[in-house]
């Protein structure tokens, strides 16, 4: 959040302010999705852009690989990867209808060493 508050093109952001409905594949529901950050930018010729931009371990923006023998830990994988992929297509139309972005960015984005 620092990052954001030095960074001089960062015209506005906030953080878990957008909310998002979202099907959930695992009972079927309706749930809301609280987006990690939105931001304003302003861009070189002068015009803003705005985007909202969720942070997730790099394991969890993929699905899990396929195993012979399920066990707990693949299943929870499995049922987390796709909420979070409910969430995203939710985040990209909610965010296309808006002419926003939607981006999800790693450790690898952010420079982090796990």
């Amino acid at each position: 959040m620092s990052r954001l508050d030095k960074d001089p093109s960062i015209v506005e952001w906030s953080s878990e302010e957008h909310v998002i409905p979202y099907r959930s594949p695992i009972d079927n529901r309706m749930h809301r999705y609280f987006v990690d950050f939105y931001i304003k930018k302003k861009m070189p010729d002068g015009k803003t852009k705005s985007a909202l931009i969720e942070i997730k371990p790099k394991a969890q923006t993929r699905p899990p690989a396929v195993i012979n023998k399920p066990n707990k830990r693949y299943i929870n994988e499995v049922m987390t990867w796709g909420v979070n992929e409910a969430k995203w297509k939710a985040a990209t139309s909610f965010c296309k209808d808006r002419g926003w972005d939607f981006e999800i960015l790693t450790e690898d984005h952010l420079g982090l060493k796990f």
